[in-house]
């Protein structure tokens, strides 16, 4: 199979992706995946917290006139995410404490969002 090219959108996405686990990693987490993808939906980023796996949705806008990174998240993404990471967590025979966090990204301002679903 050929290698897929990226549009320039996802490329930018890419970048706010390894931007984003290097932020992580500085705050002591560690990477497990990078761009988990079933057909249920994605997940940026899979990290440990210690016993702690974390599955990180990373958003970035270029500023906060429309609300900003973090509102950027619809029910109908949580909704993915939940269902990518129950697949996910399928390959575990008792499954390891779990939260989701967003590492928002609005211009030049980095928020780390943790445990933002319940």
């Amino acid at each position: 199979m050929w290698p897929l090219r990226l549009s320039s959108r996802q490329a930018q996405g890419r970048q706010w992706e390894q931007a984003a686990l290097l932020y992580l990693q500085r705050r002591g987490l560690q990477k497990v995946e990078e761009n988990f993808r079933c057909k249920g939906g994605e997940i940026d980023l899979i990290m440990r917290d210690g016993d702690t796996l974390v599955f990180v949705e990373v958003r970035q806008r270029a500023d906060i006139a429309h609300g900003g990174a973090a509102a950027s998240i619809t029910p109908a993404k949580i909704r993915r995410l939940v269902r990518a990471a129950e697949f996910y967590l399928l390959r575990f025979s008792v499954a390891p404490p779990c939260r989701f966090d967003v590492v928002a990204i609005d211009g030049e301002q980095v928020e780390w969002l943790k445990d933002v679903i319940n």
